[in-house]
């Protein structure tokens, strides 16, 4: 039987990753027109405003006092800033098949990392789920063809961007003496700060500082994009991945992560009137097999080891 905690995890994952996966919809809505940059930016102004309300007025709690914040430091760090920025640049150098295919790296790298920094040696069965969904998020990323840019930058940032969500997962799982909406807030104020700065800056060297400042004002569109973005997906959602993280783990949570692929496929065909091709339901099939090999199978594996371990303790069991 799973344990509340387990349930609990998976859960807040995959509501997780479905808030990631219908992130795409809104983020497609304004990019052909607005900065990359400048809609991070606003996305964290009003992500960092939206906690801050719910602070004063009782609806969270956060108390970062005597606690060593080096982790939270590490882990913002990691993520949004650096993992931001690596996917913003990679994607606009690359091309969409080639970013998603070595997006789908994360999982791989983040149970390579576990096991390094961590020690958590994954099962046999969790690499096997981890790879098949990682090939079903290639499957998925290629069904549209696969085109190359060889552009090395590009290819360089994505990379930056898979080892930075890697490690802010494994600095997520470290920062046990701080809560989930803790870990999120330190996220969010960083993200706030350091993106509206870099924000400014370019919008200051283009001449539309003025435009910066009245955008999600003045572009409905924009603004409806930012509202899901920031509440959504950098509250929300990071507050479930990081909850997700401190009951099931860093493996478990990472295992997960082709799920917000399958929704912004699904999406994509039901909002977007998309066709839906074979090669994309085999990907997407692959993806779920992949899940739950590296979770429901592993975990019923490991409850029957624990099993026969206190069976072997109490002498229930004999030899034939």
């Amino acid at each position: 039987m799973i344990n509340k905690k387990i349930l609990l995890g998976s859960l807040s994952v995959i509501v997780c990753e479905v808030l990631f996966g219908f992130s795409y919809l809104f983020t497609k809505m304004i990019t052909d027109s607005i900065p990359p940059l400048t809609l991070i930016s606003w996305r964290f102004i009003f992500a960092f405003l939206f906690m801050n309300i719910c602070i004063i007025m009782g609806i969270i709690k956060v108390d970062f006092r005597n606690k060593s914040i080096s982790s939270l430091f590490f882990m913002a760090m990691f993520q949004p800033f650096l993992y931001f920025i690596g996917e913003t640049i990679g994607i606009n150098l690359t091309s969409a098949s080639e970013s998603g295919v070595i997006l789908a790296s994360i999982p791989i790298v983040t149970l390579s990392f576990s096991a390094l920094i961590l020690k958590k040696i994954p099962t046999r069965i969790q690499i096997t789920g981890v790879i098949i969904t990682a090939i079903g998020i290639i499957v998925i990323t290629l069904a549209k063809g696969m085109e190359a840019t060889f552009n090395p930058i590009g290819y360089i940032m994505l990379f930056l961007a898979v080892i930075s969500y890697s490690l802010y997962a494994i600095f997520s799982e470290k920062a046990v003496e701080f809560t989930s909406t803790e870990k999120t807030y330190a996220m969010i104020t960083f993200g706030a700060v350091l993106f509206t700065f870099i924000a400014l800056i370019e919008n200051l060297d283009a001449g539309t500082l003025e435009d910066f400042f009245v955008l999600p004002f003045t572009n409905l569109n924009f603004l409806i994009a930012v509202l899901y973005l920031s509440i959504s997906c950098s509250v929300v959602a990071f507050l479930l991945y990081n909850l997700a993280i401190s009951y099931i783990g860093t493996n478990k949570s990472a295992s997960f992560v082709g799920v917000s692929t399958i929704v912004t496929v699904m999406a994509s065909i039901v909002i977007l009137k998309e066709q839906v091709t074979f090669i994309q339901i085999l990907g997407a099939t692959l993806v779920i097999t992949g899940v739950y090999l590296a979770n429901v199978v592993c975990e019923s594996s490991k409850s029957e080891g624990e099993q026969h371990i206190k069976e072997i303790v109490s002498g229930d069991t004999y030899q034939s």
